[in-house]
């Protein structure tokens, strides 16, 4: 079987055997929290394990760290998570939502490089690119899956950056905020207690990493995108963000299926950032 590591198509995943691939639902709605595992239970890819962004691939009793608003969760939680599930090494795990990889599957995705795997992928075209093309779903709960050891470890040296280490970064590199344009520049912050941008950062909606029809435009496109907005930077110099670490997973995943590979993730993110009044915002 042909590991996939990037984005995967739903007649790819379709033919995949079942017990080789391990496959979650990822739909989050952030202004209804409960909305998606709802939906989940109304039909989902069959098999597939339901993982709410709140609950299972963030840790909210730690916002008060200035963490941001999606905290990564500890290791062991995740550990925990992946053991129910019954993952084990070598399965390809697919993750899928509604919002085009963003909330959360490309969260899943990361994850799970952070830990080390590779056989993680994320569904092109999410939910929908399944409905349409009229594969089949399932509807309640699937089986419980047996058990099994789990005991990985985040690979944080590498791939995560802290509050203090951001600075140098920027000036090393380049920061990019996944935020969509108003939020960015600060005409508008529905979520975090002000707006802006840290400063030295470039802005990359992850909703431009999208065609028309909701699914990752071509690899080369996106290369040529982003190879545009680095303008000679080192993939593995870039650092993203976003406003809680969650969209700017989806950035990076479109750099790495582009083979601009390496870069990494400020996971505090903007609402992490401003925790702190004292740390400088940029408007406009």
């Amino acid at each position: 079987m042909t590991l996939c590591t990037t984005v995967i198509d739903a007649a790819t995943l379709a033919a995949l055997p079942p017990q080789d691939v391990l496959i979650v639902d990822c739909r989050f709605d952030l202004a209804d929290p409960g909305q998606a595992a709802r939906e989940y239970r109304d039909g989902h890819i069959p098999g597939a394990v339901y993982a709410s962004l709140d609950r299972d691939l963030s840790d909210l009793s730690r916002q008060a760290e200035g963490l941001g608003r999606h905290p990564l969760p500890l290791e062991s939680a995740l550990n925990a998570l992946l053991s129910r599930w019954g993952w084990r090494a070598g399965m390809q795990v697919v993750g899928y939502d509604a919002a085009g990889g963003a909330l959360a599957a490309a969260r899943l995705w990361w994850l799970l490089r952070l830990v080390g795997v590779q056989q993680a992928a994320v569904l092109d075209g999410g939910y929908a690119a399944w409905l349409a093309a009229g594969l089949p779903v399932e509807v309640g709960a699937p089986a419980d899956r047996a058990p099994t050891a789990v005991n990985l470890h985040y690979d944080a040296g590498q791939m995560l950056l802290d509050h203090a280490a951001l600075p140098a970064a920027i000036e090393r590199g380049l920061l990019l905020d996944a935020r969509a344009a108003p939020r960015y520049r600060g005409e508008v912050e529905p979520l975090d207690r002000v707006g802006g941008h840290v400063p030295g950062a470039a802005n990359r909606p992850f909703a431009d990493n999208l065609g028309s029809d909701g699914r990752f435009k071509p690899a080369g496109q996106l290369r040529d995108e982003f190879e545009a907005i680095l303008a000679g930077a080192e993939p593995a110099r870039v650092v993203h963000m976003c406003g809680s670490g969650v969209t700017a997973c989806h950035n990076l995943l479109a750099m790495e299926h582009a083979g601009l590979c390496g870069s990494r993730l400020y996971a505090p993110s903007w609402s992490g950032w401003v925790s702190d009044p004292a740390r400088p915002i940029a408007k406009g």
